[in-house]
């Protein structure tokens, strides 16, 4: 997921959270998999914010971009959650800012 897929992605989570009331806290887009940081309202279960995110947000990339429909689903059905009770909303957000840098350190 890289250049113009990716900017298309980034609008895509900016609008579903919107959608439900959520604030981004952080985004990135990375080639394989997206961090995404998002405070939301407590009526939605990880689980539920899971799957609509992924639900709504391929329906709408594959709309765009039929290509990427070749290369098998969009996402996984995989993700993973926690809370941010024990560390500050800055260190996540600053962690998922760096994943950039440790990208590139996996290759």
């Amino acid at each position: 997921m890289v250049e113009e897929v990716a900017e298309y992605i980034k609008e895509i989570l900016k609008s579903i959270a919107k959608e439900l009331g959520c604030e981004i806290i952080a985004l990135e887009v990375m080639p394989d998999h997206i961090h995404l940081f998002v405070n939301c309202l407590p009526r939605y279960s990880p689980l539920y914010l899971a799957n609509y995110v992924k639900g709504k947000s391929a329906r709408l990339v594959l709309k765009k971009f039929p290509e990427l429909r070749t290369k098998g689903k969009l996402w996984t059905r995989s993700y993973f959650v926690s809370t941010a009770g024990n560390v500050s909303s800055e260190t996540i957000r600053k962690y998922i800012e760096e994943q950039w840098g440790k990208e590139g350190e996996k290759n």
